[in-house]
């Protein structure tokens, strides 16, 4: 008996670490990646440059890229245990001061059939992703003056 309650008290507590340690669960299976989007009071140059340092800084994807033309940055996919990783950024010059975001983060789970896009992250992780870009941007800013 007291066997009994030892293996169910350490599958409990094994089943606990392994929540703990941030294993995806309940990830659903998207045809679309999630797109946010925000507004900033910066130039296109400046939030781009931002956009990117937050990407590496992150490791949101490997080999981030600037586009300038296109206004975009983006990432190659970035694997880990069975998981891969892009970002993408999309820019628009609002007006004169303000900048608009769309912010992409595909994730992927490999599978038997191939990769399968799957929802990893919710509003409250693009938020934090766009809180730092926010950030930043003032960085950026103040290395101009």
């Amino acid at each position: 008996m007291i066997k009994k309650a030892i293996y169910m008290l350490a599958a409990i507590l094994m089943i606990a670490v392994l929540a703990g340690c941030g294993l995806p669960s309940g990830t659903a299976v998207i045809d679309r990646p999630d797109e946010y989007a925000k507004t900033f009071e910066a130039k296109e140059e400046i939030v781009l440059r931002a956009i990117a340092a937050v990407f590496r800084e992150k490791e949101m994807g490997t080999n981030v890229a600037i586009n300038r033309a296109e206004k975009i940055v983006t990432t190659d996919y970035l694997t880990r245990e069975g998981w891969r990783t892009r970002s993408i950024a999309r820019v628009r010059q609002i007006n004169w001061k303000e900048s608009e975001v769309i912010l992409t983060v595909i994730t992927e789970r490999q599978s038997k059939t191939g990769w399968q896009m799957r929802r990893l992250l919710g509003k409250e992780q693009y938020d934090n992703a766009f809180d730092a870009i926010e950030m930043k941007i003032y960085e950026e800013m103040a290395k101009r003056e």
